[in-house]
């Protein structure tokens, strides 16, 4: 899977079913290759004219299922907030 492909799902979280947005970037490790953490932009701020709040970063090890248009991830409701990471 090419990290292009990644781009155009979308992350629902399965804790409260909400819509975290699309995959933006990945964070991996240069040294093994393997994905780290998925990188959301967060949602915009007075309709996207002033910039983005905080994106979230989710780990791998939160990923629960990836299909062909959404990817499910399971985050705490303390921690899914942009900018904090489980």
């Amino acid at each position: 899977m090419r990290i292009s492909e990644l781009k155009r799902r979308e992350i629902i979280n399965v804790c409260d079913c909400r819509r975290l947005g699309f995959v933006g970037d990945v964070d991996f490790d240069p040294c093994t290759g393997r994905i780290k953490a998925l990188i959301v932009p967060g949602p915009g701020v007075i309709c996207g004219f002033l910039g983005r709040e905080k994106e979230y970063v989710i780990p791998f090890e939160n990923i629960c299922q990836t299909g062909d248009e959404i990817i499910l991830v399971e985050l705490p409701e303390k921690s899914a907030g942009p900018g904090n990471a489980p």
